[in-house]
Formats: C-alpha cells, sequence, structure tokens
C-alpha cells in the first residue's frame, strides 16, 4: 500500500491538522511530501511536530523513514516505462503551446485520480447504474455541456434518465416527479450558481 493510500484510508483517524497536512500532500503526491520537515510544515501551514506524528501514524519511526518511502514510490514511477513518454509533438519543442497543455492537462488529471476515494467513487457508480431509481442530471451555464454528454451516454445504457433544462420555471414539474431516493446530478463550479444551490436543496428536500 503506497502512503497516498494509508492517507484516505485512515482520514477518518486524522485530526483536523493532520487532514490539512494529508490534503497537501496529496495535491501534489508523492513530491509534496519531499524536503526538509520545516518546509514540509509550512507549505500545510502545520507544526512540525504535526508532520512527525502523521508520519508515526502511519507507521514509520519518523519523518526520515517517512521520506525515504515516499522517494522509492518516486523512483519505481519514474523508472516505469508506462509513465515515460516523449513530447507530444515532436517537431516542436518542449515549450510549445501544444506540449504545455499536454503536460499540464496530464498532471490536472493525475492530481484528481489522486484526490478520489475508490469507495466514493463505487458507490457513485452504482448510484448512478441503479434502475430502480430515477437519474435526474443538470448543469450550469457553463457545465450544461458535461451534464449533456453524460446525459447522451446514460439513456443508453439505462432507463428513467431525464436532462433538467436550464430554465428554472421549470423546475417545478421535476421536483415534483422526483421521489424518494432517486439520484440528481448537477455540474457547477465555484461559486455556484444561486439557481442550481436551490435546485440541490429541493432535491435534498424530496430525499433524493
Amino acid at each position: 500500500m503506497t502512503i497516498a493510500e494509508q492517507l484516505k484510508e485512515q482520514v477518518a483517524a486524522l485530526t483536523p491538522a493532520e487532514r490539512k497536512l494529508s490534503s497537501m500532500l496529496l495535491a501534489n503526491y508523492p513530491v509534496s511530501g519531499l524536503g526538509p520537515i520545516t518546509e514540509v510544515a509550512q507549505r500545510a501551514q502545520v507544526s512540525t511536530p504535526t508532520v512527525i506524528r502523521l508520519a508515526r501514524k502511519l507507521g514509520y519511526k519518523g519523518f526520515p523513514d517517512f521520506q525515504a518511502e515516499l522517494r522509492s514510490e518516486l523512483s519505481a514511477k519514474i523508472s516505469n516505462p508506462i509513465s515515460k513518454r516523449n513530447i507530444w509533438t515532436k517537431s516542436e519543442p518542449q515549450s510549445h503551446i501544444l506540449n504545455r497543455f499536454a503536460d499540464a492537462a496530464m498532471h490536472n488529471i493525475e492530481q484528481t485520480l489522486g484526490q478520489i476515494d475508490s469507495k466514493d467513487f463505487n458507490r457513485a457508480c452504482k448510484l448512478l447504474g441503479n434502475p430502480r431509481h430515477s437519474l435526474y442530471i443538470t448543469g450550469g451555464r457553463i457545465t450544461r455541456t458535461l451534464a449533456d454528454y453524460l446525459y447522451l451516454h446514460m439513456q443508453i445504457i439505462r432507463k428513467d434518465v431525464t436532462i433538467i433544462q436550464p430554465i428554472s420555471n421549470a423546475w417545478p414539474h421535476y421536483m415534483l416527479d422526483m421521489k424518494k431516493n432517486d439520484v440528481l446530478v448537477i455540474f457547477d463550479v465555484r461559486r455556484y450558481e444561486n439557481s442550481i444551490l436551490k435546485l440541490a436543496q429541493f432535491a435534498a428536500e424530496r430525499e433524493a
């Protein structure tokens, strides 16, 4: 089990300060845990004793052993041929916008996957795929296209899938149809649209 997996598994047993440190470590894992202990503590805005306590809570004698394991994981990741690649556009330098975009996209995907709890992910998939409960999907002004994309695929693989129109005046009849344990998927980005927040609150009141 990697340190990242240990952090996710033990999140409930961590103190608020340790959870803060854990989030920082997972944000740019495993590089975020390397460097002097004082720098690691400063980046997480916690004390150095908190860093030591977390390392010991994960089963390491101290911070040096904790970092040794991180370096080992990093070394294995770098040496893995699957992780290696040539620049995407070989005819252009690494500084070209296409190659910089590819690097940024890869980094964002890795960062996102590193922070997803597999249990939460599996639970979400079961909710989406359960045909006994209706599925409603909607999105905000910018994220509407993501909602449409999910709806396009979900209506192919299961029944009772509804796309909620963006006009809030049309929402009451959707809410009247929504039953306890139905599933509502909302796409939006902070700061959330007030109308979207109200829709989520209405769905919660319906026990969706």
